[in-house]
């Protein structure tokens, strides 16, 4: 398919045609609903379908995105998230290399952004290098915050997973008329997006909609919804309202947004903040998705999953943290998360020349996300599925902040040279390195084989950077194993 005068791309979904358009070879269709907007009644109710329409839909320009409000600063000049103005704000976006095949692979994206902020505008995910290279790429708005998870006594819990669930329903139903295979599904996140693909995976309503899962810098976690109500319930105290979606529903959203900002705003990742979990409702997720998945859950999915050597780097260094943390705060730190004497020794003897602030950054990266994905990936040994993991090390010059948070999305999707990528990445990132990681996502959504040895007793990890890409047996294993789970 020439993008050189060819005509629009139009496909005949479920609930009416669509007409994209096609950039440099690939068709691209942005703003497909997947759901109804969750307005008026349906403000704090679970996902209804979209009415059906007539005529051609032009699905040109990217649909509104969930109401939220930037990143403060200073992670708002490294992590730009657009806003789109409107209330159809539940829909999702396809890039496909020609809607005249057949039978491609398909991959769902899920965004971050810690349940408040992000969106499938973020211009690091366009997908036109997936559709490139042979896989269908479909990206997906959900609600946000207290309209997507906060926890009511007359509302569904999860209702932002519930609208994740909705759009993997959509892709079963519609995604063969863009192309792609619907028995060929692989649903990947990062950050909060694979902490939700964690409770997907968990969920019994998800099973048979994907067949791989990918999770990035994300790992099962969930709340229970006492435990998951505190923001809930501040922002409607603010508000001088019951906690209840009646009274919220009743509330501006400007209004909401406001209070929501002011309630989940302030705190550090050693003091910590309000914020929105996931919650084991009984009715979505039933059991804890992390005892879900080491007990056996999803164990015919193939995984991928992995973290970025310095993840702490994009919390602790833009604002000074780092270097505020001296020998006193890091014992107090380790007191309050509850790290052994003895593990912290270990740390301290693979880095003698570390500040204190490193230091905790280090085990903060390996307890909140290392130490659970190589725990998950242990429980997994045996299972039908294979399990692959990763580690992605280079550096990012940009504010010192090294292989940190949200790093790898650029190499992964192959956006490097867009600007809002060069924010995190600097000028120089490898394009090397993004062909391998990229090309590593690809072969894993097509076959399940990313290219590396799936996880056995000897640890394979795949390592993408500093420097070419490399298998590392059981990289820094003995950290590992100086958390508890390990003993």
């Amino acid at each position: 398919m020439s993008g050189v005068g060819a005509a629009p791309p139009q496909v005949t979904t479920a609930y009416g045609d669509v007409r994209g358009t096609v950039e440099a070879g690939v068709a691209v269709f942005r703003g497909i609903p997947y759901a109804a907007p969750p307005v008026g009644a349906r403000r704090f109710r679970a996902p209804a379908p979209p009415r059906p329409w007539r005529g051609v839909r032009d699905a040109v320009d990217f649909g509104p995105t969930a109401p939220k409000r930037p990143y403060a600063p200073p992670l708002d000049a490294l992590l730009p998230d657009p806003a789109v103005a409107g209330e159809d704000c539940l829909n999702l976006n396809v890039w496909t290399p020609s809607t005249a095949a057949a039978g491609r692979p398909v991959l769902v994206w899920i965004h971050g952004g810690s349940l408040l902020h992000g969106s499938s505008a973020v211009p690091v995910y366009d997908g036109w290098a997936f559709a490139r290279d042979g896989v269908v790429l479909v990206s997906v708005n959900y609600r946000l915050g207290v309209e997507g998870f906060g926890v009511f006594p007359d509302a569904p819990a999860n209702r932002g997973l519930l609208d994740q669930l909705a759009a993997l329903e959509w892709v079963r139903d519609n995604i063969a008329a863009f192309g792609g295979d619907p028995d060929r599904v692989t649903v990947a996140g990062e950050s909060a997006g694979a902490v939700s693909v964690a409770a997907l995976l968990a969920a019994p309503r998800a099973a048979g909609l994907f067949r791989r899962a990918v999770l990035q810098s994300g790992v099962p976690a969930a709340l229970t919804p006492a435990d998951g109500s505190r923001t809930t319930e501040l922002i409607a105290r603010r508000l001088g309202v019951p906690a209840t979606a009646a009274a919220l529903a009743a509330v501006d959203p400007e209004g909401l947004l406001d209070a929501q900002t002011a309630v989940t705003s302030g705190g550090d990742p050693l003091t910590g903040r309000n914020g929105f979990p996931i919650v084991v409702d009984g009715d979505l997720l039933p059991t804890d998705p992390d005892e879900a998945l080491r007990t056996g859950g999803a164990a015919g999915v193939e995984l991928l999953m992995g973290t970025n050597s310095e993840e702490y780097r994009l919390w602790f260094v833009p604002g000074g943290l780092t270097e505020r943390i001296g020998r006193l705060r890091l014992r107090l730190a380790l007191l309050k998360f509850g790290v052994p004497a003895a593990t912290a020794r270990v740390y301290r003897a693979a880095r003698p020349d570390a500040a204190p602030g490193e230091l905790l950054g280090a085990m903060a990266t390996d307890l909140l996300l290392r130490v659970p994905v190589n725990r998950l990936a242990d429980a997994r040994t045996g299972a039908p599925a294979s399990t692959h993991l990763y580690e992605f090390g280079w550096p990012s010059p940009v504010q010192r902040l090294g292989a940190c948070h949200a790093l790898e999305l650029g190499f992964v999707f192959d956006t490097l040279a867009h600007p809002d990528t060069v924010a995190l990445t600097g000028p120089d990132a490898p394009q090397e390195l993004a062909d391998a990681m990229h090309g590593a996502w690809v072969r894993f959504a097509a076959s399940g084989d990313p290219g590396w040895p799936r996880w056995d007793a000897s640890r394979p990890v795949m390592g993408f950077g500093p420097g070419a890409p490399a298998l590392l047996p059981a990289p820094r294993d003995a950290e590992l194993r100086a958390w508890p789970p390990y003993r």
